[in-house]
């Protein structure tokens, strides 16, 4: 349902825009969110979304939630990082990937990566790759 433009406009300086009867629940309902409820909650539609994607993605970063709407139904959340989370996305994946039972941590951290053993030494993969050449 589309909130009519005096409902959804704010009045300078902050003020809220005088309501009566059912324009204020709907008003006061459009402020609840999934979880939680937040007074300072932005929301912005898929197109507006995609071309400003950046700015967005900056306030949310900075700690605000904003929704995201396709045709005035909220379909996404964009929220700030968990605390805790880690900084990169390849730590944050297999922190994933550890709590999901994917994968295990090592006991003991190791001295780095292990050396590879060759599979094969230069000389026969030479012969071998001479003797496909000759197939042909």
């Amino acid at each position: 349902m589309k909130l009519p433009e005096r409902i959804a406009a704010k009045l300078p300086g902050g003020a809220e825009p005088p309501l009566t009867g059912s324009m204020e629940r709907e008003y006061w309902l459009t402020l609840v969110a999934s979880g939680s409820y937040h007074m300072d909650m932005r929301a912005v539609g898929l197109k507006i979304l995609k071309n400003r994607l950046s700015e967005y993605v900056r306030l949310a970063a900075s700690g605000e939630t904003v929704l995201v709407t396709d045709r005035d139904r909220v379909v996404a959340e964009l929220v700030p990082p968990q605390g805790g989370r880690a900084l990169h996305a390849a730590d944050a994946l297999l922190a994933d990937a550890v709590r999901r039972g994917w994968m295990t941590p090592p006991l003991l951290p190791g001295p780095g990566v292990p050396a590879r053993a060759p599979v094969t030494t230069l000389k026969v993969l030479l012969e071998e790759l001479a003797q496909d050449r000759a197939d042909r």
